[in-house]
């Protein structure tokens, strides 16, 4: 299975003979897809309002685009604004179906990585649910000050009503192919972006962005496109996450980077961008990690993201790391935000 998601990823970035077979398939898919997004807009399925703003964090392709840094970015910015921010999310790849509350220190195998860091990061309210909408009511239930809620990975999630939508897009792999599923990785048409209020585009500097996300809307305007960056320098250690460490400190050393994401080849190339030489481990995304795939010798010094750290975490030996990674957003992003806020449900006050 793992060498088969492989594969589409490879096969989803470029034309070829597989395409062509799946085209038929494609064209299905598209056709289900515009038929269940007429049903919910003229009432024939049903969706349901939380009474509160709703703010939808997803992407219109399959794999890793920045959507968890992004969701963390948010709840720390509408805090300082004033806010009390829940979140809500699928719970992708844990065994709980939901409604579930996800604390800081939740297993993630029963909850989903994401969930897990989203909640040791930010300590919000969380729950997560296959029904963003139970889920909804399940978090609203246990903490009735929260006035905005943030739905992770749920642009696709029709039966919830929302607010504000904003669409993630990585800068580097665009839209691969430009097909949809399964012969492209699209969950959606492009055209989708267009009805977003924000898109978000990680690492849009690239030169891959140029060519693979022809997006030139100003924000502010339906489908506005702002740039996000994920940077961060400072490694904390997974069995004491209060020790941290440098670039500079794990230089000449072993090195095996770890990474169980969308995009692997982004988190080795930030690691030789801090100086670090490193031997690539890439995983499928949301891979289960288990002590056997850490062969290494007891001295190596492994490196990983946070989202594969929690889960590690319980096998994880003194000299494994995580990097700990923050979105940088233009200002002009949450001004117009908090623009766009239902002002019936604003900030708490005293």
């Amino acid at each position: 299975m793992n060498r088969l998601a492989s594969w589409f990823q490879r096969e989803w970035q470029r034309s070829s003979f597989w395409q062509i077979l799946l085209r038929p398939i494609s064209w299905l898919f598209q056709i289900l897809t515009a038929l269940r997004r007429v049903g919910f807009r003229r009432g024939w399925l049903k969706s349901e309002r939380l009474p509160l703003t709703v703010i939808v964090v997803g992407n219109i392709t399959v794999g890793g685009s920045g959507k968890t840094p992004l969701v963390i970015y948010l709840v720390e910015q509408l805090r300082a604004a004033g806010y009390v921010p829940g979140v809500i999310s699928r719970g992708y790849g844990g065994t709980e179906r939901g409604p579930f509350e996800v604390g800081p220190l939740s297993d993630s195998t029963e909850v989903g990585d994401e969930p897990a860091l989203i909640a040791a990061r930010t300590e919000a309210p969380l729950f997560i649910g296959r029904d963003r909408v139970a889920a909804g009511k399940a978090l609203l239930e246990s903490y009735p000050n929260c006035d905005v809620i943030i739905s992770d990975d749920g642009l696709q999630h029709y039966r919830l009503q929302r607010d504000i939508e904003i669409g993630v897009v990585d800068g580097e792999a665009g839209f691969g192919n430009g097909c949809l599923l399964p012969a492209g990785p699209l969950r959606e048409p492009m055209s989708r972006l267009n009805e977003v209020d924000f898109t978000v585009v990680n690492s849009a500097a690239s030169s891959a962005a140029t060519t693979s996300v022809p997006l030139a809307v100003p924000i502010g305007m339906p489908g506005g496109q702002i740039s996000m960056r994920l940077s961060g320098q400072v490694f904390y250690n997974i069995k004491e996450p209060g020790t941290h460490a440098l670039a500079a400190d794990l230089r000449h050393q072993t090195i095996h980077a770890i990474a169980g994401i969308g995009r692997p080849k982004r988190f080795f190339n930030y690691l030789r961008q801090l100086g670090l030489n490193v031997t690539e481990h890439p995983f499928p995304d949301h891979y289960a990690f288990r002590r056997s795939d850490f062969t290494f010798a007891a001295d190596d010094v492994v490196l990983m993201t946070e989202k594969d750290a929690v889960k590690c975490k319980v096998f994880a030996r003194d000299n494994w790391w995580a990097l700990a990674v923050t979105a940088e957003i233009d200002d002009h992003f949450l001004a117009h935000l908090l623009k766009k806020l239902r002002p019936t449900y604003g900030p708490q006050t005293a």
